[in-house]
């Protein structure tokens, strides 16, 4: 899918579950022709990330929805235009699980770059007793990545399409991650 705007020159916002996120270099590093830029929290957890994520040639924005949203904001905005693709859980940095921030669609309308959601599962795979879930595979289990379908926001929508919009994003990203835990039985 992330080929298919490529191939149109588009850029893209990709989104997946705070929980999920231990995979997900794996997936940016699958397009070597793409640039993109993770939006990562301030806080300590954060700057770990952007040192995992660099090793797989990814960039990171710091901000987030508790701790420097509106710079994170403008960045990300200035990462699509650079012509790199956006990647945010937008259930993070601290929940709720599950459900989707406003942010990311706010983004999608003043970018007007499509959200792609991606999520990830493991044959075998440990659930952590966090806020998230933090999902680790096992050794040797077997993983899958999906993609849902995109959401395109309207740069002149109102607040009840961004939130009809959140809803649908969320919906989305639920849909894929409870395919992905049923992948394999």
């Amino acid at each position: 899918m992330v080929r298919q705007y490529a191939q149109e020159g588009k850029n893209v916002i990709m989104v997946f579950w705070h929980g999920r996120l231990l995979m997900m270099p794996l997936i940016l590093s699958g397009y070597p022709d793409r640039r993109a830029n993770v939006l990562v929290s301030r806080h300590r957890d954060g700057e770990f990330i952007r040192r995992t994520v660099k090793f797989f040639g990814v960039g990171t924005v710091r901000g987030s929805s508790t701790r420097g949203g509106i710079s994170g904001m403008k960045e990300m905005v200035r990462t699509l235009r650079d012509g790199y693709d956006a990647v945010i859980a937008p259930d993070g940095p601290r929940g709720p699980r599950y459900k989707v921030q406003p942010g990311v669609i706010q983004l999608a309308k003043i970018s007007g770059c499509p959200i792609l959601p991606v999520t990830f599962s493991a044959s075998r795979r440990k659930a952590m007793q966090t806020w998230d879930h933090f999902l680790i595979p096992y050794p040797f289990s077997r993983g899958v990545f999906m993609w849902g379908e995109p959401v395109c926001v309207n740069p002149d929508g109102d607040d009840q399409e961004i939130e009809k919009n959140t809803l649908l994003l969320e919906r989305r990203l639920q849909e894929i991650t409870e395919a992905a835990d049923h992948y394999f039985g």
